[in-house]
């Protein structure tokens, strides 16, 4: 398992940034749960964000991908409108050990094939 970053450095309604072997993903935290997604669009696999952990829509409530404004649920990725309509973002299993999220980068492999 490797380390990504402090679970609490998350804060509720926001994001963060993290890498792992050159790729992007992301956290967010809503309702006290982390989610862990890569940062890549189902449409044209470009990264989401805005600018440096800027990946929500004005209301905080949706991921807003930047490239064409395509709108995913946080709780499971999936695409509510826009280009990749009924497709999802590419979650990341991870486990909160001592305070830290970790993942297994061979896990991550497994799921992307």
């Amino acid at each position: 398992m490797i380390s990504l970053i402090a679970a609490d450095e998350v804060a509720e309604g926001f994001c963060r940034e993290v890498e792992l072997d050159r790729e992007q993903f992301f956290l967010v935290r809503k309702d006290g749960r982390l989610y862990l997604y890569r940062n890549s669009c189902p449409h044209l696999g470009t990264p989401l964000n805005w600018e440096e952990d800027k990946f929500l829509d004005p209301d905080g409530a949706l991921i807003q991908c930047v490239t064409h404004g395509a709108l995913f649920r946080i709780e499971d990725g999936l695409c509510l409108a826009g280009p990749c309509h009924g497709q999802h973002l590419f979650a990341v299993p991870f486990k909160i050990i001592d305070g830290m999220v970790s993942v297994d980068p061979a896990r991550i492999a497994e799921a992307t094939g």
